[in-house]
């Protein structure tokens, strides 16, 4: 409520006590309700709203929805990204594919094939230098000959080595790296989309819609407000005279026009600092214009309404 209606009420509460006599202390004030508000996590236009003022919601139910089509855009190019760095990962992480692998062996068979040969050429051709047949020239033909064909085998068994390695360190390092990256956005973008959908933080009496459907709603702005079942409390003043008999937890009937009898309030906060009814200047003989507002949460409510005026009477 606004300070104008505390002011209304702290001047009530002085002008019409209500005690005295050999009665039970009585003091008038009003019912406030501590509303729960939702809103949304970013800005957006409203695309459904899924409840009306005075319906009951439960806990978890649809409240309202905002326009989605740049998040699940985002969702789904992040799902890509991660994709992409889940497989760029594995192959950094299982080395060169069994296919390329493959060819690799089949070279060097077929280099291993060709320095058998060339070592049998050479030694055909030594053996035939020896009895006059051939010319050196030709045994150091071969003897190249058997020499490109081992340095060609060396390659390939080197080859065939790297093709099985998985890559360094460092690269896998990166690739992991990226892939973390990639299912953080993933993650970022999914929440994102889920803060789309507004559901109801608490269930209770939907007392008020702030927005009609098509509107843009801001971050933080709420559009819905809860009223849950327990969170009526009774507002009233104090004067000054009584707020030392006054205790936290201290219990009192609660009366009204049209209410059910039973209620009670449960006093739950005394403000330290008293306000003010006129006149301002205070003395001893205007003591009852000096009021403290006390707060007292309303344990069984049965049907009372927010801003609905109220007598507490001290409990017997």
């Amino acid at each position: 409520m606004s300070a104008f209606v505390d002011w209304i009420a702290a001047i009530a509460a002085a002008v019409l006590p209500g005690f005295g006599g050999d009665g039970a202390p009585s003091y008038n004030g009003y019912a406030e309700g501590d509303y729960v508000y939702a809103a949304p996590a970013a800005a957006g236009r409203i695309a459904q709203i899924a409840v009306v003022e005075g319906a009951q919601v439960k806990k978890g139910d649809l409240l309202f929805r905002l326009e989605d089509t740049q998040q699940v855009a985002a969702l789904n190019a992040a799902k890509a990204n991660a994709a992409v760095a889940q497989a760029n990962l594995d192959n950094l992480s299982t080395g060169s594919r069994l296919p390329e692998i493959d060819v690799v062996r089949a070279t060097l068979d077929q280099a291993r094939a060709d320095q058998t040969l060339a070592a049998s050429t050479l030694e055909r051709s030594k053996q035939l230098r020896a009895s006059g047949a051939v010319s050196q020239a030709k045994v150091d033909v071969d003897q190249a000959s058997y020499d490109s064909a081992t340095a060609h085998v060396a390659q390939l068994e080197a080859q065939l080595k790297v093709a099985e390695l998985p890559a360094r360190d460092a690269q896998r390092i990166a690739a992991e790296a990226s892939h973390t990256a990639a299912l953080a956005q993933e993650a970022g973008a999914r929440s994102a989309l889920k803060d789309r959908t507004v559901d109801a933080p608490a269930g209770g009496l939907v007392d008020k819609v702030y927005y009609d459907l098509g509107e843009v709603a801001g971050a933080g702005a709420p559009v819905v407000a809860i009223l849950p079942p327990d969170a009526l409390k009774a507002l009233f003043f104090v004067p000054e005279p009584d707020r030392a008999q006054i205790k936290l937890g201290e219990v009192f009937d609660v009366s009204c026009t049209g209410c059910a009898s039973g209620i009670t309030a449960k006093v739950t906060r005394m403000a330290s600092s008293p306000q003010y009814t006129p006149p301002i200047i205070y003395s001893r003989e205007e003591s009852a214009r000096l009021v403290f507002r006390v707060e007292a949460r309303v344990q069984n409510p049965q049907g009372l309404l927010p801003g609905q005026p109220l007598t507490l009477s001290v409990k017997p």
